[in-house]
């Protein structure tokens, strides 16, 4: 097949650019609004579910239409890039007593992670001393885990920063917060801003500055916004702000997905870039990360021409959550930092059980390479190495289950084969994703990243977890998600949805006036918002007819019968017959042929 996706693939989707219309949703901010196109995604197919993430995630490329958005490629983001480039170049030519501290809640921080590992990586690997450190709302434990109040915390943001940068007299901060909204974040661009001689910080999100959140921080005078203006008043000289829209999430507020990818891509291009530049005596220029932009975007294109073998899979894993089996993503190298956090995201995303969809990595927590080291006594959840799969998991494996291995042509063929025949032994619904000699280890790992988001999020689907392209079991454990949750309410009933939802997590019919005065942060203390998912007990307990109105036409959600139900789907058996999946004998590093596909995902149900 060709490597551009073929136009006739999504000749029957149409509303692409509908949610730029001042007109669509717009009490929302990009990041929060429901994507026109995935409005039914509840009741697609596997394939197209993989089609319409497709379309979704074609949107972070869009050219600028000169509408109110930036976008990737717009000017102004590419020469902020630039500037934010040049100054990693300073700090790698001259690194003594110099930082570049990547920071973020949930999958921002877990990809902040992900990119300082990387890149200190490749310093090690030339000799050179490391400059990259991380932080994570949470702490590591945040890495494997959803701990997400912790986002809601400006002043631990501002002194965790203080601590990491003690003695340093040069540290470029980059703070993800995909919404503009993460207290935590802003309470670290404020202590920035405060400190100027030492620190210049750098915003990335996906919604304009206009629409960040305005609510006061817990425990501070300021907003996200406020802190934001502050920065643009010094925007381009001691501080920078990268926030092209992207379009709304597949399923509304999922930041893990498009947000994700596109922060992966705009750190990813800048570093890259930087090093570059550093280490041949060159310099970055705007074509440099123009090139490094369309190979991304070339990484899209090949990943989504193989959307028949993704959506088996996808169906694969629906059928196993759906009758009570698990997930399993056995990894290589920093693929396995990618499985990992694609499972810890299911977890506040979906109301899932670690369980459901597991991540492992084959040399556990010496492959991971975290700040605060091995975190196994924390509990079996946090047992990430393929050595404890194969004493946790493997025993009670069985052909519910379906096992995942993401590798790489340059990893251990005889220990990919070792494994192969232990889980054969076990469950025959085992599938690769393998990645050849073209790409490296940047593309490799979004194209894994595209492919594991598209699984996880669509055998969810299938499971019953989203009503058209909203979450209904999400876990109302912060400030953000509180206000997501009341966005689905307030887009799908016609409820006081903030009493609606308020009277769901505290179990009361009449509302005293201690809670309904209190902030959103205020309600993470009572455990059912940190523990219970609400969106689903709202709908049960306002629609005694368990009806939905939806403004064109009611919809009945039976929430208490089995999701293929919901769905209007055929009920599905675990052995029926699936579209067969790319069927390749041997394990492919085997084949002696210098040229290799991209990647290629294969079932591992013939012979070796």
């Amino acid at each position: 097949r060709s490597l551009t996706m073929e136009k006739r693939d999504f000749s029957e989707i149409s509303d692409t650019c509908k949610w730029e219309s001042p007109d669509y949703e717009p009490w929302f901010p990009v990041s929060e609004k429901s994507n026109p196109l995935t409005r039914d995604i509840d009741k697609s197919s596997p394939n197209h579910i993989v089609r319409l993430l497709a379309a979704c995630d074609a949107q972070m490329f869009q050219k600028d239409t000169g509408t109110t958005y930036q976008r990737l490629f717009s000017d102004s983001v590419v020469l902020t890039m630039l500037e934010v480039a040049r100054t990693v170049e300073q700090i790698l030519r001259d690194p003594e007593d110099s930082l570049v501290v990547l920071s973020g809640c949930g999958t921002s921080g877990r990809l902040a992670f992900l990119m300082a590992s990387c890149f200190n990586r490749a310093l090690r690997d030339r000799q050179q001393n490391t400059v990259y450190s991380y932080i994570i709302a949470g702490g590591d434990r945040a890495l494997l885990t959803s701990l997400e109040a912790s986002e809601d915390d400006p002043k631990l943001g501002m002194l965790t920063l203080e601590k990491l940068c003690e003695g340093k007299r040069r540290v470029l901060f980059i703070g993800i917060s995909c919404g503009l909204s993460a207290p935590f974040v802003a309470g670290q661009l404020d202590f920035c801003l405060k400190h100027p001689d030492i620190y210049t910080p750098v915003l990335v999100g996906f919604n304009p500055v206009t629409q960040a959140r305005e609510e006061t921080m817990p425990g501070y005078s300021l907003t996200f916004r406020e802190v934001v203006q502050r920065m643009e008043e010094q925007r381009g000289q001691r501080a920078f702000i990268i926030n092209p829209a992207v379009g709304p999430e597949a399923i509304s507020g999922s930041s893990r997905m498009k947000g994700g990818s596109a922060t992966k891509i705009l750190l990813e291009t800048i570093l890259a870039a930087a090093h570059t530049a550093a280490f041949t005596n060159t310099h970055v220029t705007r074509r440099v990360l123009l090139d490094m932009m369309r190979g991304y975007e070339r990484v899209y294109s090949v990943t989504y021409s193989h959307s028949d073998q993704i959506a088996t899979l996808l169906q694969t894993a629906g059928l196993s959550l759906q009758c009570g089996g698990r997930v399993c993503y056995l990894s290589w190298g920093s693929l396995g930092l990618v499985g990992l956090i694609d499972a810890s995201e299911c977890i506040p995303t979906f109301g899932a059980d670690y369980e459901d969809i597991r991540g492992f990595i084959s040399g556990g927590y010496q492959d991971m390479d975290n700040i605060e080291g091995d975190l196994t006594s924390l509990g079996s959840q946090f047992c990430i190495a393929h050595e404890d799969f194969v004493s946790l998991v493997l025993p009670t494996l069985s052909d519910r289950d379906t096992v995942l291995l993401l590798y790489t042509c340059h990893d251990d063929v005889g220990d990919v084969e070792k494994m192969v025949h232990r889980v054969r032994e076990k469950t025959s619904n085992l599938h690769s994703l393998y990645h050849g000699l073209e790409g490296d280890t940047a593309q490799w790992e979004l194209s894994s990243k595209l492919v594991l988001n598209a699984v996880s999020t669509g055998s969810h689907v299938l499971k019953g977890k989203i009503y058209r392209n909203h979450m209904v079991d999400l876990q109302v454990t912060n400030s953000k998600l509180y206000h997501r949750a009341i966005h689905i309410l307030q887009v799908r009933t016609h409820a006081r949805t903030h009493e609606a939802l308020l009277k769901a997590i505290y179990h009361v019919e009449q509302l005293p006036e201690d809670i309904t005065s209190a902030g959103a942060s205020c309600h993470n203390d009572y455990h059912p918002v940190a523990f219970t998912s609400v969106i689903r007990k709202c709908f049960e307990r306002h629609y005694d007819t368990q009806q939905l109105y939806h403004p064109r036409h009611p919809r009945t959600i039976p929430i208490n019968i089995p999701p293929q139900q919901i769905h209007r789907r055929h009920n599905l058996k675990l052995h029926s017959t699936l579209p067969s999946p790319t069927l390749i004998r041997g394990i492919p590093q085997l084949s002696k042929k210098k040229k290799r596909p991209f990647f290629r995902i294969l079932s591992f149900k013939d012979n070796l």
